[in-house]
């Protein structure tokens, strides 16, 4: 058996929006599905260059995530 060429689950990304965020941020949303079914929101936050922060998240997360949000704005 060999695992030279592994094979990966597949995943169909689909790009959703591109905000500016503040001190030269930028903060890209991309829907995700999963081969299994699963669906994630992957968030991929930009800093400067060469720094980037990949967050993948659940329905709930994001639920909970909008109501911090919401209560924040007032």
């Amino acid at each position: 058996m060999t695992t030279d060429n592994p094979e990966f689950a597949k995943e169909d990304i689909k790009p959703l929006a591109t905000l500016a965020a503040p001190w030269s941020r930028e903060i890209s949303f991309s829907a995700v599905d999963h081969e299994s079914g699963l669906r994630i929101l992957r968030m991929r936050i930009k800093e400067g260059r060469a720094r980037f922060t990949i967050i993948d998240l659940d329905e709930k997360t994001v639920a909970e995530m909008m109501a911090v949000m919401a209560d924040w704005k007032g």
